[in-house]
């Protein structure tokens, strides 16, 4: 049951933080999620995924990847459920979302799967000369990430008129502003509905409300900032993600990643 770590400061723009294949999947229960994107694949046997209050099997060859702090957990379904996984962080790690399409998690189906499996395999195999050279590293940690950008959802989000329409500008307000004091009234009159509706619109494509939105997204830009810049101040990094109280931005983060803003930035 081969699974290695990351073992040296996050210097490159993607890189894994930890990876393994053919493990003995015990059961999980994570009420506050992960705090990095992780992936989970079956190998052999199948496994249960609760997310979002509904339960998702994972046949072999299948997988799922879920965004931090989304609350969820997995059991087996099988007498034996081996797993693949990874999870991802980096100095852009905050851009993931982007890559993914914004969704909560990603289911991924045999043939794709078999792809990434492929590519977890093989590092595996050459995890020893792969661990010395962290950019050769970071480039593969980009490649595996980009299979989950090409997915039949992100395609179909791509000719839904009323997710262009209506959610895709907000998400690029949301980027663009995250630092501003935003509100779900502001962000709905920029494209003339409701706020009940926006939310609504937000839960059918992405499955999260537009405030679960804009708060993971601060977080996860957050977690960029403790990471790239060591030197600056938590009441800074409140302030240019968009919390005007550091007490309230340290309750959310903790809220979200089980750990304060310095505990995360020494455990990385």
């Amino acid at each position: 049951m081969p699974i290695h770590f990351r073992n040296s400061p996050v210097n490159e723009p993607f890189i894994f933080d930890s990876i393994g294949n053919r493990w003995s999947q015990d059961r999980v229960l994570r009420p506050t999620g992960y705090p990095l994107y992780h992936y989970l694949h079956t190998e052999q046997g199948r496994g249960i995924i609760r997310i979002q209050e509904q339960d998702y099997i994972l046949n072999e060859g299948e997988g799922i990847l879920i965004a931090p702090f989304l609350k969820h957990s997995y059991v087996k379904d099988s007498e034996e459920w081996f797993t693949s996984f990874a999870t991802f962080t980096g100095t852009i790690s905050g851009s993931i979302g982007n890559m993914v399409g914004n969704r909560p998690f990603i289911l991924i189906e045999k043939e794709q799967g078999a792809r990434i499996r492929g590519m977890i395999d093989s590092i595996m195999r050459e995890w020893d000369s792969l661990s010395s050279d962290s950019h050769t590293l970071s480039i593969r940690c980009y490649c595996l990430l980009m299979h989950f950008a090409d997915t039949t959802h992100a395609r179909v989000l791509a000719k839904e008129p009323l997710y262009l329409r209506y959610v895709e500008p907000v998400l690029k307000d949301i980027e663009a502003r995250y630092a501003s004091e935003l509100t779900v009234q502001e962000l709905s009159r920029k494209v003339y509905i409701t706020p009940q509706y926006l939310s609504r619109l937000f839960r059918r494509f992405l499955g999260c409300s537009v405030y679960e939105y804009l708060t993971v997204y601060r977080i996860n830009r957050a977690r960029e900032f403790l990471v790239s810049d060591p030197r600056m101040e938590v009441q800074q990094i409140a302030r240019r993600t968009g919390f005007t109280d550091t007490s309230h931005f340290i309750a959310m983060f903790k809220k979200a990643a089980g750990i304060t803003p310095l505990e995360f930035r020494k455990l990385n």
